[in-house]
């Protein structure tokens, strides 16, 4: 063995034992003190330690009853029917003042009445059809990041991230560049409201009956107000007599119309949906892609193996449709990174009538406490749970993963229909990102997560970029 090949396997190996930042798992009691008394509404820092070694168990303490549940097959069967087990009332309250009865917090046969209406609209999610605004994104992102590596100005990585992301969805769903003024208001209020969204009220967890309505902060409540007649000025001048119509989602929702009644979407309804597809198509791709490219920071041996795929893949070309399909281990980078930091931490359902499940008795308005973060960091389903390791997903490793095990974008018939899109979408930005800087986190040992509405960080990630040394 070599000298080099022995530095490189010291570094790769001392890298490997690195862990990624997480909350220390402490007993039910102590998590709940934690909890209060951080005074950030951050449901993270509730989850206890069994959450990571019990498949199912009760959390005590809750007047409405709360189950948790890890297993992969009972997680399964629960997204397998919605209509007996919607989503819990606490997450519908936390995102109905901006996005109302919508597909994202809608059930039963309004939800299927959406979704029939709405299909047409993700036929502009379709890969080949987006490809072209996810180049002209990332091309416009490159020139920002070498405003940034020549003149070495620290930025926010996360914020970085959400800006492309964000520019990719508004190309997609208004046709104009996030840098248009009405869209690039909507971004900051959404970034607002994302900050700032209560989605976890500890009294009202602990002691309100299911389904009593919960109260968001006044400033988020002005961010959805503020963010809903931004979408209205959007789409007023589409729906005026006489405006030509244009292909995009925004066009494809305005045409959608009720296949039993005729009906089109009103207003209302209209500005319902498209702040679904804005919140769900940047901010969880935003996420993974903030929590990716900080590990990375740490982890340059991965990112060597990275830049040696895209190399061998596209040599010097622009990253191409073709390319970005067979860039796996660069997908296997992004999917660990969703099972570290899923882009929605929990998926919490609420039982719509009395029932058993693994064996208990579940009261109507039960919650049950689906959570991508501790079944993905689980010890009996991963081997290593808490540690990045992009070939826990390679085929020579043949590690089963059962169904129900590994969602972040959920499961059963309300998966994210964007899912194909979101992943080439990361890949394609985290392979250009790799290819063509070095970036640094600049206190890596201050970054910590938390949840909001996503797995995000608890204060922006500051980082330096420069332009790599061919």
């Amino acid at each position: 063995m070599s000298g080099a090949t022995l530095v490189r396997d010291t570094i790769e190996a001392r890298e490997a034992l690195w862990r990624p930042p997480a909350p220390v798992p402490l007993p039910p009691v102590r998590s709940l003190v934690r909890a209060a008394l951080s005074g950030e509404r951050d449901l993270l820092s509730l989850v206890p330690r069994e959450a990571y070694t019990e498949l199912v168990f009760p959390l005590a303490g809750s007047r409405r009853g709360i189950v948790y549940v890890n297993d992969p097959a009972l997680v399964a069967r629960i997204f397998a029917e919605p209509d007996r087990f919607p989503k819990n009332d606490l997450f519908v309250d936390a995102v109905e003042p901006l996005v109302g009865d919508s597909l994202f917090t809608s059930s039963g046969a309004t939800w299927r009445r959406q979704r029939g209406m709405v299909d047409p609209a993700f036929g502009h999610m379709r890969i080949n059809r987006a490809w072209p605004q996810m180049v002209a994104a990332m091309d416009d992102h490159e020139t920002w990041l070498d405003a940034h590596a020549a003149d070495g100005t620290a930025f926010a990585l996360d914020a970085a991230m959400a800006s492309v992301t964000a520019d990719v969805i508004c190309r997609t769903i208004f046709s104009q560049t996030l840098s248009a003024g009405t869209a690039h208001k909507v971004f900051e209020r959404f970034d607002e409201f994302e900050r700032n969204v209560a989605t976890v009220n500890l009294k009202q967890l602990l002691l309100a009956k299911p389904w009593a309505r919960g109260t968001q902060p006044p400033r988020v409540l002005d961010a959805c107000r503020a963010i809903r007649a931004e979408l209205d000025a959007l789409i007023a001048p589409r729906m005026a007599p006489g405006a030509p119509m244009i292909d995009d989602i925004v066009g494809a929702t305005i045409a959608a119309r009720d296949p039993a009644t005729g009906d089109a979407f009103t207003t209302s309804e209209l500005i319902d949906q498209l702040g679904v597809f804005f919140l769900a198509g940047h901010e969880t791709t935003a996420s993974a892609l903030t929590w990716a490219v900080f590990m990375l920071s740490q982890r340059p041996a991965i990112v060597a193996r990275m830049r040696a795929e895209v190399a061998t893949v596209a040599g010097d070309a622009p990253v191409a449709l073709e390319h970005a399909k067979r860039f796996t281990f660069v997908r296997d980078v992004l999917r660990e990174t969703m099972r570290l930091y899923p882009p929605i931490t929990f998926l919490p359902r609420v039982a719509a009538e009395a029932c058993e499940l693994a064996g208990r008795r579940l009261r109507r308005g039960t919650m049950i406490m689906i959570a991508p973060w501790t079944i993905h960091r689980h010890e009996r389903i991963w081997r290593d749970a808490d540690r990045f390791d992009p070939d826990r997903w390679s085929p020579q490793r043949d590690e089963q993963v059962p169904t129900g095990a590994y969602l972040p974008f959920g499961l059963g018939p309300r998966v994210c229909v964007g899912a194909a899109f979101a992943t080439l979408e990361a890949t394609m930005i985290l392979a250009r990102v790799v290819r063509r800087y070095d970036i640094e986190a600049l206190d890596p040992a201050a970054v910590r997560p938390v949840a909001r509405l996503t797995t995000r960080p608890a204060a922006p990630i500051r980082c330096r970029v420069r332009r790599r040394v061919p």
